[in-house]
């Protein structure tokens, strides 16, 4: 009996000493974009927690467990949506939360990703230094409300998805010192608002390592100043979970930077509920994972994992997208097309009765 109740105790024990490491083990940035909030919200947009009860989406995010928004930054946009004023107000909700804070600037009035990186109206016409100093004041312009009201970012993107450049065509790649001086301008901005904020470069397509080296080689070569690589990673589109697994090892191992995803999702359904048809249609869209709850919970546990298993601790975490995109009517993917619709609300973290969905709480344990 003393032997049974010796190894009950050690077992006990082992137990207790397991759940620290296991609370350790936790992803530093479990994170959700939520850039379409304060749109959604404006146009009668409501959000429940998973037993049904109404309340503000960035609390109900932060008790599932989630510790990081992102939020989205236009220069001019449509729409007047995404632009500083509702960076602030939505910033100063997560600080109250606790949850901290990556801004993503775009550089444009509307979206920019690999396949256009439109300059703003305003900055159209601008000789190069001027459009050099255009980004750093508009840089630092956002930052420094911020900082003003208590709520300073913690980590920045100089650029969205910025595979070919930025600001086309004179931050063009093609020309990678005007590449450099651009990006290196930003940093310069979120630096000289806050030295201990974190400078983001993010790319598209996760799973490709020729694209990754290829940049980054040419980053370093050029002098390009950065705190961490960021991903966007959708497994319907960017590559094998396989492929990104060993591109985000590889980047963080050669260039001995911390990596984030700072995009990634998957669809809950293939229902549709504003009218206006999703991207993502099929019922198992990479295989093994269907569309459905568990699905998409599934998806983004696989992803965490990935993350977690980077080398040396590099890997910080990931940043679903978009969490808050629910079919709001008015709230379309255009700013400046009234009309138009959200082709993404089958990928949010909120189901069609607004109610959060499982992937919610499997994403803030991650």
């Amino acid at each position: 009996m003393e032997r049974i109740l010796t190894a009950l105790l050690l077992a006990a024990a082992l137990v207790v000493v397991a759940q620290p490491a296991q609370a350790g083990a936790r992803l530093q940035i479990r994170g959700a974009d939520i850039s379409s909030l304060a749109k959604s919200e404006a146009f009668g947009g409501v959000y429940r927690d998973a037993r049904g009860r109404q309340g503000d989406a960035v609390r109900i995010l932060s008790q599932a467990g989630l510790n990081f928004i992102r939020l989205k930054v236009w220069v001019n946009p449509a729409d007047g949506y995404n632009t500083k004023t509702q960076v602030l107000a939505i910033a100063k909700r997560a600080k109250a939360q606790g949850v901290k804070l990556l801004v993503d600037f775009h550089y444009s009035d509307t979206w920019a990703d690999p396949g256009k990186q439109f300059k703003p109206a305003a900055w159209e016409a601008l000789p190069f230094d001027q459009l050099k100093q255009a980004l750093y004041d508009h840089t630092y312009d956002v930052l420094d409300a911020l900082r003003r009201q208590g709520t300073t970012a913690d980590m920045v993107q100089v650029g969205n998805e910025i595979n070919g450049g930025l600001l086309w065509p004179d931050g063009s790649n093609s020309t990678w010192a005007n590449t450099a001086a651009l990006l290196n301008a930003g940093y310069d901005a979120v630096k000289a608002v806050s030295a201990s904020t974190k400078v983001v470069l993010h790319l598209a397509n996760g799973g490709d390592n020729g694209l990754y080296r290829w940049w980054f080689d040419n980053a370093n070569a050029n002098g390009i100043r950065y705190d961490v690589i960021g991903l966007s990673y959708y497994a319907y589109w960017h590559g094998t979970l396989e492929a990104f697994q060993a591109n985000i090892n590889d980047v963080a191992t050669r260039y001995g930077k911390p990596v984030v995803v700072v995009e990634t999702a998957y669809p809950f359904t293939t229902a549709d509920d504003d009218g206006w048809e999703n991207i993502i249609l099929s019922p198992e869209p990479y295989p093994g994972y269907q569309a459905t709850p568990q699905g998409q919970a599934a998806m983004l546990a696989k992803v965490a994992d990935i993350v977690r298993q980077v080398p040396n601790g590099l890997g910080l975490g990931l940043f679903t997208w978009e969490a808050t995109w629910t079919g709001v009517k008015g709230n379309g993917w255009d700013p400046a097309d009234p009309s138009s619709g959200n082709g993404w609300e089958n990928q949010a973290l909120f189901d069609y009765a607004d109610r959060a969905l499982p992937a919610m709480r499997v994403l803030g344990h991650g």
